[in-house]
């Protein structure tokens, strides 16, 4: 038995991550081991997650992993826990670009069969907030909408005056938010600051968000509500099922980039590469000056490069360490961030100069959801792979693909992108590897193999 809510909201902006993190950390300070969720592909939420809960934030996306894999992960995350909070993604009915309720939060919580709480930005509404609540009460009848957080509410007449709206919506309200400036986290070009950036006001951030929930929300309430969704009887993901019988001798160390400018991504990558056979081995390119002792493979995700291009460029000795790894051959895996390192330059700074291409940030953000095949055969995948990713960024590589391109994309246009030369695979795409374990398997038995 897992009690579970999921935290939704009419749009972004509303407060779903002030509510959720909130409430995993008022939940976690009462004694309770609280399992953190996120929505969809959002890196930096769960990062708050895990500093109010004390374990990995995870995601749930129904795109980037299939509908048959949000059960299977949210057991694999939520084992041994008294509560799972899973915050949803942008509004409640919103998913993937014209495939209905597709990795919508709705679409995640008919899967996880949790009630839902709406969190409601009241600050400019009254009355009218009775008819939004109805309207996504009864929009889609498989949804059960157990309850309401009213969010930046002004006064005490002003959450009166909701109050007295809601009562006859049928949907009982269990918290009302004050505006709180002061636990807000600053936000940046692609979304919050992440929790490396900025511990310890991160930590002063999520113990002001739990005092807030526990003055302003109905705890019990909200607690008795996770635990109606009833037993949990799916089977939980296993990161070793997919592994081979016989895996590498020795057990090849994997290096993985970690640090305040590479802080995406997923908890599952790690699993997946440890029971594949390798060691993991984290590492900081802002201070490290050389690769874990015995590197045999290099995985580089996402992050914030760009905020940290003068410290990475002045770290030559990691840089040529990278460098020199590359160029043997060794298995190299770079996601959207460490593209951007691998490059000569980010900004007119030098960076490791693996790919010959350079980097700078741009006006426009790209961001959405990909369908991806792999042109060229890699250290990842085969070519002719097929695998959903995503994008998430505000920077440009010039040329944006190498001559043996990583994939070729069929969404919002056709195009390829990035670069597979040697053992290296280069891309802004961010994939989910519990969708496809051959990818952590075969980079193993690559790096095994020297």
């Amino acid at each position: 038995m897992v009690a579970r809510v999921v935290i939704a909201a009419p749009s972004s902006g509303s407060g779903k991550t002030t509510v959720a993190t909130g409430l995993m950390a008022a939940f976690t300070e009462a004694g309770l081991a609280v399992s953190p969720h996120k929505v969809g592909p959002d890196y930096i939420d769960p990062g708050y997650h895990a500093l109010a809960t004390g374990r990995p934030g995870r995601n749930l996306d129904a795109y980037l992993c299939g509908p048959g894999l949000v059960g299977p992960l949210f057991a694999h995350g939520a084992a041994g826990c008294d509560l799972a909070v899973v915050e949803g993604v942008m509004g409640m009915f919103d998913g993937a670009a014209g495939q209905g309720e597709l990795a919508s939060t709705a679409h995640v919580a008919k899967l996880l069969r949790a009630p839902v709480v709406l969190v409601v930005d009241a600050s400019s509404q009254s009355r009218s907030v009775a008819a939004l609540v109805h309207g996504f009460a009864s929009w889609d009848p498989q949804v059960r909408l157990g309850g309401v957080i009213l969010n930046k509410v002004g006064s005490a007449r002003h959450e009166e005056l909701l109050r007295e709206a809601l009562d006859s919506s049928g949907v009982p309200v269990l918290g009302a938010l004050r505006r709180a400036p002061q636990v807000r986290a600053p936000s940046r070009h692609l979304g919050l600051v992440p929790v490396a950036e900025r511990q310890a006001e991160a930590v002063a951030s999520v113990a002001a968000l739990a005092e807030q929930v526990r003055q302003g929300c109905d705890l019990e309430g909200i607690l008795a509500l996770a635990r109606s969704a009833g037993v949990w009887s799916g089977d939980a993901w296993d990161p070793g099922s997919g592994a081979a019988p016989d895996r590498p001798a020795g057990r090849p160390v994997v290096a993985v980039a970690g640090g305040a400018a590479f802080t995406f991504s997923y908890a599952e990558h790690a699993e997946l590469l440890t029971a594949a056979g390798a060691d993991v081995v984290g590492f900081d390119p802002l201070h490290d000056e050389r690769l874990p002792e015995g590197t045999a493979g290099l995985v580089i995700g996402g992050g914030f490069p760009e905020v940290y291009a003068p410290e990475l460029s002045a770290n030559e000795p990691l840089r040529e360490a990278v460098a020199a790894l590359a160029e043997s051959g060794a298995p190299v895996a770079a996601e959207c961030a460490g593209l951007l390192y691998l490059t000569r330059e980010l900004d007119g700074k030098p960076m490791c100069g693996v790919l010959d291409a350079r980097a700078r940030m741009a006006e426009r953000l790209t961001l959405g959801y990909r369908e991806a095949v792999a042109v060229s055969d890699s250290v990842l995948a085969p070519a002719g792979t097929r695998t959903r990713g995503h994008e998430f960024h505000r920077t440009v590589v010039e040329p944006g693909a190498g001559p043996a391109p990583a994939w070729g994309l069929h969404a919002p246009e056709r195009r390829v992108e990035g670069f597979v030369q040697r053992g290296v695979h280069a891309s802004y795409v961010h994939t989910h590897w519990a969708a496809e374990p051959g990818i952590a398997r075969r980079f193993v038995e690559r790096c095994a193999a020297g």
